[in-house]
This record gives structure tokens, sequence and C-alpha cells, in this order.
């Protein structure tokens, strides 16, 4: 064991994953307890769950920590996965003081964090950057069509003032920063009620309900598989120091809104119907990352291709969804 880190267990490291109860920090959280290291999972449970981490709450190697990131926290790590914010607009939209507190109070603190311990810190960021882009695919010099002012500006602004704390901390302090673009991400522990396409959809067509779709379903998105998106975050920290991103992750594969909701009805063989609504405001027609330099740089690109993955999100929400229609103590008949 290393001497200089003589609290970190089997040569592995120390990490904090800010919102690791979550549906990515979960399965964040899984991965780097898998490679030998010690992991504190904090959360405050807005959006994340303790469901997703009990299968890990019995390793030696795992910490649980109730904390919101937009207070400060002490503690002695090696690294930060800064993962914490709502993600899907129904949940960011339902306070969005506190999702631009959460994504710049938040970064604040874990940079600070970052600064006083030496720990290379991850910043996971968005697709929603680059807002309703004017060029497809989108790469990473370029600089987005946002709405400041809008409904979503909350969560769009919020990131980008982030990826703006990390650059400077990096510029005036030295900091080790890596900053990661996350495109449309999809898989098992999705909230069922997050709004986020995914899901909705194969709720939807699971319960017989209609498959609801805004505007025409022209519009586009591009969906990476979880464990493809977690590989690249894994990737990101082991690159060397000179190398900070921002760098997008994500499926270049590109499907109409339409034609997501026809392959989840095939492959749910649901009943149920399309039903068309209006766009909400500003959301964005075309989302496609241009992933040139996660392949030079990470060696990485998503290998799980939708169907693959989609069957995986079915069958977990078809057993959440059993889970819960199941009769309890409470709600079966003669209690």
């Amino acid at each position: 064991m290393n001497d200089t880190n003589s609290s970190v267990s089997l040569g592995g490291k120390r990490i904090l994953v800010t919102g690791g109860a979550g549906f990515l920090g979960s399965h964040l959280c899984e991965r780097l307890l898998s490679e030998g290291n010690e992991v504190i999972c904090m959360d405050n449970y807005f959006t994340g769950s303790k469901r997703n981490i009990m299968h890990l709450m019995s390793s030696p190697s795992f910490e649980l920590l109730r904390h919101d990131v937009t207070f400060p926290i002490y503690l002695e790590i090696d690294e930060i996965y800064n993962l914490a914010c709502p993600a899907s607009p129904i949940h960011y939209q339902h306070d969005p003081v506190q999702t631009t507190k959460t994504s710049v109070h938040g970064a604040i603190n874990m940079l600070g964090l970052a600064k006083r311990t030496g720990a290379k810190i991850f910043q996971a960021s968005t697709s929603e950057v680059y807002g309703d882009p004017k060029v497809h695919p989108q790469t990473e010099n370029y600089w987005g069509h946002v709405n400041p002012i809008g409904f979503r500006s909350c969560y769009d602004e919020g990131k980008r003032c982030a990826e703006t704390l990390f650059f400077d901390y990096r510029r005036q302090h030295n900091l080790r920063i890596k900053v990661g673009r996350i495109f449309n991400t999809y898989g098992p522990r999705m909230h069922p009620n997050d709004g986020r396409v995914v899901s909705n959809f194969i709720v939807q067509a699971l319960t017989g309900q209609p498959i609801t779709i805004y505007g025409e379903g022209e519009q586009t998105r591009s969906f990476c598989y979880c464990l493809d998106l977690i590989d690249a975050f894994v990737r990101i920290m082991n690159t060397d120091d000179s190398f900070t991103g921002p760098v997008n992750i994500g499926n270049p594969d590109e499907f109409t809104i339409r034609q997501l909701a026809e392959k989840v009805i095939a492959m749910t063989n649901s009943s149920s119907k399309l039903e068309f609504k209006e766009l909400p405001s500003d959301d964005p027609t075309q989302r496609r990352p241009d992933i040139s330099l996660a392949r030079k740089e990470l060696g990485w690109e998503p290998t799980i291709k939708l169907e693959q993955g989609l069957a995986k999100t079915i069958e977990y929400f078809d057993g959440v969804l059993s889970a819960e229609s199941k009769p309890t103590t409470h709600t079966a008949p003669g209690n």
C-alpha cells in the first residue's frame, strides 16, 4: 500500500461521485468499485434513489453520504466526478433556481475541494450547451445557440457557467480538470417519470398508453447506452493531464423521435398509438455529436446498438412496473 495514501485500499483511489445515487452516478459507482477503488457516493436524493445503489452497500469500499452539493464539504479524495444536477426537463424546471445553483455553486464547491486536495476533477456537462444548434453535427469548438432566458435556461446556462468555472480554475489555479459533454443517454435505472423520451416511450408502451410525440416527431436525437457512456467517463479521467476536453460523449447514430417511438412499440409488442402534441419551447430540432475527438484522444466509441440497449432498458422498466403493480399489505384485498 502506498504510504502517502494509506487510507485507500488495494492500491486504488479514493473517489467522490456527486449525484452518485442517480441514473448515471450509480452505474459509475459500480464501475469504479469493480476496479478496486474506494467510492464515496454523495447525493441529496432530489432525483437519485437509494434503490439504485443498495446492491453496493455491502461493499467495504463504498460509502454513502446524504449531502447537497450546493453546500461545501470537506473530504480527503484523489478524484471527483461531479454528476450532481437534475438532467431531465421535468425535474430541472421544477425548481429552476435550485437547478442553476446546483450547477454553479456545486461546481464552485467541488472545484474548491479539488484545489485543496489536489484531486483530479471531472465535470459532467451536456450537449445542451449547444442549445438549438446551427451546426450539425456538433463539434466541441461550436459555441452554441442558446436562449439565456427561456424555460430550459436554468440547465443550459448553468452547465455553460460550470464549464467556464472549470476552465478558469484550470488557468488560475492549474487544476487538473476534465469536461465531458453528454448527449442523450438511456438505460436501466432511469427514473420512470423523468420526462425523457426513452423512459417516456417505454413506460407508455408497456402500460398501453398513447405514445406522446411533440411536434411532428421529425426532430432527431442520438441515443447512447449508459455503460458506453460510463466507459468514456473513466477513459477521460485516465488521460494525460494536458487533455482537459471538453469532449463530446454520445452515439453518432441519429434517429427521429418518431422512429424511436415506432421501434419501442415494436419491441414491446404494444398496442399503443402515437399521439402528437405541441412542440415545447426551445426544444432542439437536431442533436448528434461529432465524436472524432473522443475517438482520437480516448480510443472510444459506443459499442452497444440501440436495439440492444433498448432491450435491456425495456426489461428493467418491465420489472419496475411489475413490482409496483404487485399487491402489498396495504393494498391487497382484505387489508
